[in-house]
């Protein structure tokens, strides 16, 4: 069976006993909400060649000047019933003079301490300006000026088989270069970031990518940072040759968004959607007074693009909208009735409120309305939560359906979406459903 391994989560793990000390023992590493100053970062989006291939015998001077940022991430978890702390090991990038490294969340997550090693030598107290599970990036901060950093390459612009390197500590060993291509992008529905409801758009690679690397660089061959390494795909918990990054487009977007609020802002729109043929997506429902229902999408709508960006599939729209600003205007392209049209739509804010009617992996509940019933011809007697939109990469997507009325979960009713999230619980959920004119009882795992 193939295994899923996420790269650099604490690959050299040790318990390290200690004694404990008569003093209390340092607060968690929080989350800073007013950074002193804003990353500086320097941007170089012209394509890696000029579509000639010259032969190159050395990529050494490249490497020598991008090895001087990409650094060691340390993380220490403190275990108060055994008496001992934890350490772990994870790799990360300087992308601004001023100290702001970009890693993983996995790297960072439920750490009391943390530390960073520059190549050089030196050696930092971090502390996290923020996290984003989603897209598992971190943003880390350490007081020093001057230092080594990279270019951020534009990553829309990556073709497969371009060259590219992977730089980390891989097993606590020491600083080490791999160098592959790229191997294929977008790559999404691996069931990654599925606890957290998260945003997959990978770079995949065969650059060795090894427990240790995470939240390393990818770069190309021009020494520009175009990736985060996150994780590998493997059925022996070593690198098989797939290893997967995040775009640095992405990446950097989140850090921007969470060194400015301390938070990431997403785009909203509304939408659910489902894949149809020759790669496109459908309209199935559309939540009352959102952004779409003010501009005028309307069930069965076509998605073709949004500002000219082709979409796809249900994964490539979510990630598109949500890496919109809120208050932006954008043009959609989209068929209905046959014939292609277009407007315009003002994007908005993604919430809790519209971004967690989610009840698990993938499906998306939400009150019966007056609007509801009348769509879904349901009888005022049927009282529970609709279900609106199950992504097709769900778990649970060949057994439960849109349109299907959760009536009780674990024989509790279920009359709002708090109730029936508080309702669940690890393992099995015996779900009372109605659907098309039919009760029945459903076992849910969770």
């Amino acid at each position: 069976m193939k295994a899923k391994v996420t790269a650099g989560l604490l690959a050299t793990l040790l318990a390290i006993a200690i004694a404990v000390p008569a003093a209390p023992l340092k607060e968690p590493a929080a989350t800073s909400k007013e950074p002193a100053q804003k990353p500086a970062l320097t941007l170089d989006l012209t394509p890696v060649n000029d579509g000639k291939a010259p032969v190159v015998t050395s990529y050494a001077d490249i490497v020598e000047a991008v090895q001087q940022a990409v650094v060691s991430v340390y993380s220490t978890k403190f275990v108060h019933a055994r008496e001992s702390k934890e350490k772990g090991l994870g790799s990360g990038v300087i992308v601004s003079p001023n100290g702001y490294v970009l890693t993983n969340n996995h790297v960072v997550e439920g750490a009391d301490e943390l530390s960073i090693s520059l190549p050089d030598g030196r050696e930092f107290k971090a502390r996290v300006i923020g996290t984003d599970p989603k897209t598992d990036i971190a943003v880390l901060k350490i007081d020093a000026d001057h230092l080594p950093t990279l270019n951020l390459a534009d990553s829309d612009k990556l073709r497969v088989g371009d060259i590219v390197f992977a730089i980390g500590n891989p097993l606590g060993i020491g600083q080490t270069v791999t160098m592959g291509i790229i191997s294929a992008k977008g790559r999404n529905n691996l069931g990654l970031l599925d606890g957290v409801h998260g945003y997959e758009n990978f770079i995949q690679t065969d650059a060795a990518i090894n427990l240790g690397n995470s939240g390393g660089a990818l770069v190309d061959a021009k020494g520009r940072l175009i990736g985060i390494n996150s994780a590998i795909v493997s059925t022996t918990r070593g690198n098989i040759g797939i290893g997967l990054a995040i775009p640095i487009n992405l990446a950097a977007s989140v850090m921007t968004s969470l060194a400015e609020t301390g938070s990431v802002t997403r785009g909203y729109l509304g939408i659910s959607v489902e894949p149809i043929a020759s790669k496109t997506v459908a309209i199935t429902n559309i939540t009352p007074a959102s952004p779409a229902d003010k501009a005028g999408l309307k069930r069965s709508d076509v998605i073709l693009s949004i500002d000219n960006r082709t979409v796809t599939s249900v994964q490539d729209l979510r990630l598109l909208v949500s890496q919109i600003p809120p208050d932006t205007e954008i043009v959609i392209r989209f068929v209905r009735d046959g014939k292609e049209q277009t407007l315009n739509a003002k994007i908005g804010r993604l919430t809790d409120d519209n971004a967690q009617n989610e009840l698990i992996a993938g499906v998306e509940i939400a009150p019966l309305t007056d609007e509801l019933r009348r769509r879904l011809a349901i009888h005022e007697r049927i009282d529970g939560l609709v279900i609106t939109a199950i992504t097709p990469g769900s778990p649970y997507f060949d057994r439960l359906v849109q349109g299907m009325v959760i009536l009780e979960i674990n024989r509790q009713p279920v009359p709002d979406v708090d109730t029936a999230r508080q309702l669940l619980q690890p393992g099995r959920n015996l779900f009372f459903i109605y659907n098309r004119g039919l009760y029945r009882y459903l076992v849910v795992t969770k």
